[in-house]
This record gives C-alpha cells, structure tokens and sequence, in this order.
C-alpha cells in the first residue's frame, strides 16, 4: 500500500493579495472624495464662530459705552484673521483663513454701517 503524503499550503496567493490591495485602493478613493470638502468647511465654520464671537464682545461694548468705536477684535482662531469697524450706532467686521484663500465671512450691525445687516455671518 502506497501511501501518498498531500502537503498543504498555508499562506495567501499574489493574485489574492492584489484584489484585496485593489479592493482596499477603491475603498481609499471613495472616500477621499466625500470628505474632501471636510476641512475647507472646518475653516469656514471657525471663521463664523469668530464673528459670532466678536459680534457678542461688541454688544457687550456698547452696554457699557453706548458706543462700537473702542471695541478691539479679539485674536482669532488658528489661522483666522478678524477686522472690525465701528461707529457710534454700528459695526461691521470680516474674518478671513489662510486654509480657504478667497473665502470672506462678514457681519454687521446697526444703523450706519448696514440698514440691512444679517442676523448672523455670511461667507462669499
């Protein structure tokens, strides 16, 4: 009786390996293409919450002094730089990231600056 010895292998085939690296590469594109956009929204929502930031110190402001001329722009987020005018009866300020060039938040307030101001920040 001729005894025949099947020997087994363990491990995985090339072909293997490459479907699952190809499989794992689609997974990989798919993804970067629906939170590509994440940070650039990041940025522009740290650039609103700045001026909702700087609209509450201005109001703050005027409680005291009946006045928006001597409010100061607070610092900024990381990367988000804030400028701020103000009279006697209105305001108006903009924010601007360097991560989203091109890319300007603005709000305002009062009566000589902006008979129409929105109630919160408006990114163009």
């Amino acid at each position: 009786m001729v005894s025949t010895l099947i020997r087994r292998r363990t491990g995985f085939t090339i072909i293997e390996l490459l479907v699952v690296v190809v499989i794992i590469g689609i997974l990989a594109s798919i993804a970067m293409a629906k939170f590509g956009g994440s940070k650039r929204r990041a940025y522009v929502a740290a650039m609103k919450s700045d001026l909702r930031g700087l609209a509450t110190v201005a109001e703050s402001r005027y409680t005291s002094d009946n006045s928006y001329e001597n409010v100061v722009a607070p610092e900024g987020s990381d990367g988000v730089t804030l400028t701020f005018t103000g009279t006697l009866s209105g305001w108006s300020a903009t924010a601007t990231h360097v991560g989203v060039p091109g890319v300007e938040c603005a709000i305002a307030a009062g009566t000589s600056l902006a008979a129409d101001a929105p109630s919160g920040p408006i990114c163009k």
